[in-house]
């Protein structure tokens, strides 16, 4: 088991450090069920009650919080993203892979960098480059020409389609699809005439996506995820859908065909966001909410109704159903006022 001192984290952290700089930490634990050896955080202040009765061995502290706490601290800007570096530092995730497993299935075509390791029953396909230091899970599938970047790791039954590019240290979790076939269909008559997918997807860098999510091809051009982007599990990505830099996407969104989500955006839980509309740069679109229309400006979005006592919401629905005739009642009652005047 690794472990750190308080002065290495505080290095790591540029932190000020308060109490035993010797002491030394194996790992990270919320307040309430930390540890000896272990390191907590308070992010919150409504958790400050917690700080005297916490058993860990140290605490990442703003100034502001520091002066309630009399034990070993690690004082720092924001206590959250300090807890998230500690825990990097210290993670014991194993790796997806070791080595190349001998019931895995590698085209000779395939070119396969420097210590690679594939998992067992892994297809890589004809003509797939594998960058340096990827980790390809049990029972992956790689299509033909797809291009994975160095340092990129894939979960257990990864399904990557042809012609996908994924950037360099992206994490994939299992059971996700990338590249299958967009919804594209022609109507002839009443009967459907399939649309062939013939786009790719290009993924940028330092990309993460949750488990059992569907990234689906371009029609034509190609499906773009940028850098740094972090999608949650059983999210729907579209045929054609670009998702700016640094956007995070929560579980359970569905984002419809040839929609443009902009940089830095954060996109809550079930939300819906209809195809052919763009969102701008640093919007912020509450979860279940419904994206009918373009959103132009930056700022916090919403849809979605509370939740209330069913009888309540049985009568609101009733009266929402009335709107449109209440609205034309206060049109004519406007009219005629004017015409009393």
């Amino acid at each position: 088991m690794q472990k750190v001192t308080l002065k290495e984290l505080g290095q790591l952290l540029n932190a000020t450090i308060k109490g035993d700089a010797t002491l030394e930490i194996s790992s990270v634990a919320t307040l309430e069920d930390a540890v000896q050896g272990q390191l907590s955080f308070l992010a919150n202040g409504k958790y400050r009650a917690q700080l005297e009765a916490s058993q860990a061995s140290a605490v990442l502290l703003s100034e502001k919080e520091a002066e309630f706490y009399q034990g070993n601290a690690l004082i720092v800007a924001d206590p959250y993203v300090g807890f998230a570096r500690v825990a990097q530092l210290l993670d014991t995730t194993p790796k997806q892979a070791l080595g190349i497993h001998p019931s895995a299935h590698i085209d000779p075509s395939a070119i396969i960098g420097e210590g690679v390791a594939i998992g067992a029953n892994a297809v890589i396909e004809a003509g797939v480059i594998l960058g340096e230091n990827v980790q390809v899970g049990p029972g992956c599938v790689i299509g033909q020409d797809t291009i994975i970047g160095s340092g990129s790791r894939l979960w257990a039954n990864v399904t990557i389609y042809h012609d996908v590019h994924l950037g360099q240290d992206c994490l994939v979790q299992s059971g996700t699809v990338i590249g299958s076939d967009g919804f594209g269909y022609a109507n002839d008559r009443g009967n459907w005439i399939k649309i062939p997918q013939t786009g790719g997807v290009r993924i940028g860098n330092h990309v993460e996506i949750g488990a059992c999510t569907s990234i689906d091809r371009g029609a034509l051009s190609h499906t773009e995820i940028h850098d740094g982007v972090i999608i949650d599990n059983q999210i729907q990505i579209a045929h054609n859908v670009i998702i700016g830099q640094n956007s995070a996407i929560a579980g359970g969104t569905v984002i419809a065909g040839s929609s443009t989500i902009g940089k830095y955006c954060i996109i809550g839980g079930d939300c819906a966001i209809s195809g052919h509309l763009s969102i701008a740069d640093g919007v912020h679109v509450s979860g279940g909410t419904n994206v009918t229309s373009v959103i132009r400006d930056k700022g916090v979005y919403s849809s979605a109704t509370i939740a209330m006592e069913n009888k309540l919401w049985r009568r609101n629905t009733v009266r929402f159903r009335q709107l449109d005739e209440l609205f034309s009642r206060v049109k004519q009652l406007e009219i005629s006022a004017k015409g009393d005047e």
